[in-house]
């Protein structure tokens, strides 16, 4: 009798059905707090828990983690924001974003204080930091809604120096990275706009899948993303040290202080779960939330307004709660 149970074990232990699936997850950028709730569900076994054995592929200035998804060599890819999805509809590229783990996209823009440009409305007067992806996109609606200026736009080679030298300037940045780097580095702390408070309404840190994955395996899509927003309320509100820890392993640049930081502004805004996330659960969009932003992309001509912008997501594994039980404790 022992040896009829041991041989049933073995042969569950060995069924397809006991595997865990494997699955590589592609970052757009190095490892850093910002990426910490899909770490989090790595090393807390909540992926394994979901029957997923994930692979974080950590991107950087070479990398393009959108093209990998859609040639197939990553399973799931992290998407910066929705003008990233518009574009990728207009070009035909098979990914749709399927989650947003950022309600607020923390896209900013830095000032010198006590110069004159400690409002918002004085910023489009100033000298500005601004990058080539950034002034194709943001910059055009900053434009169209309140009246900055191209001529004023100079490169921003994201390195905070010229901007700190430069007391009549402004500069792009994170709220979750630039800010800390200028205080460490000009020994000043800078007026902090985060856009989103002034009608920049972006979701950010997408997840985004090929569109035949969703359409032959909808419960892979489904796993990943309700252990995707488990990791990210665990690393949010729990204990995060071995999130950390793999973060700094797989990105040594990355500092305990710069973490600190980071983690603490993701909390004092409520990037992650403010919002709809707080009925809807972390990972929550909308339709509705979506159109607005396209309507104002739309407006600022950053994309065609006859654009099939809805062919770029899907609300199939969203807004089903996942994780509110935990946040009631």
């Amino acid at each position: 009798m022992p040896r009829i149970i041991l041989a049933v074990l073995l042969f569950a232990l060995a069924s397809p059905a006991w595997a865990l699936d494997r699955v590589t997850f592609a970052t757009n950028w190095r490892a850093q707090a910002e990426h910490g709730g899909f770490y989090q569900a790595v090393v807390d076994g909540t992926y394994a828990r979901y029957g997923l054995d994930v692979k974080i592929q950590q991107g950087g200035p070479q990398t393009n983690a959108r093209l990998l998804l859609a040639a197939g060599r990553v399973d799931f890819a992290m998407g910066a924001n929705l003008i990233q999805t518009f574009e990728a509809v207009q070009q035909k590229i098979p990914v749709i974003v399927v989650a947003s783990m950022f309600q607020i996209d923390p896209v900013i823009l830095m000032s010198h204080p006590d110069v004159g440009f400690d409002r918002f409305e004085d910023l489009p007067k100033a000298t500005a930091f601004i990058a080539g992806d950034m002034l194709a996109s943001v910059y055009q609606w900053l434009k169209q809604a309140y009246g900055f200026r191209e001529e004023k736009v100079k490169p921003y080679g994201f390195n905070p120096t010229p901007f700190i030298a430069d007391p009549h300037s402004i500069e792009q940045g994170f709220l979750t990275s630039e800010p800390y780097q200028v205080e460490r580095v000009g020994g000043f702390k800078p007026n902090v706009f985060l856009l989103a408070d002034y009608g920049y309404d972006s979701y950010s840190t997408t997840i985004e899948a090929r569109a035949e994955t969703i359409k032959k395996n909808p419960d892979l899509v489904q796993r990943f993303v309700d252990a995707s927003i488990i990791g990210w309320r665990n690393y949010i509100h729990g204990d995060n040290a071995a999130a950390n820890a793999a973060i700094k392993r797989d990105n040594p640049e990355m500092t305990d202080g710069q973490l600190a930081y980071s983690i603490a502004k993701l909390r004092e805004r409520g990037v992650v779960d403010s919002g709809d996330a707080r009925t809807l659960g972390i990972g929550a969009m909308t339709d509705a939330r979506i159109k607005s932003f396209f309507d104002k992309m739309a407006r600022a001509g950053v994309v065609a307004a006859d654009l099939s912008y809805k062919q770029g997501y899907t609300l199939q594994f969203v807004n089903k709660g996942v994780g509110l039980e935990q946040a009631a404790k």
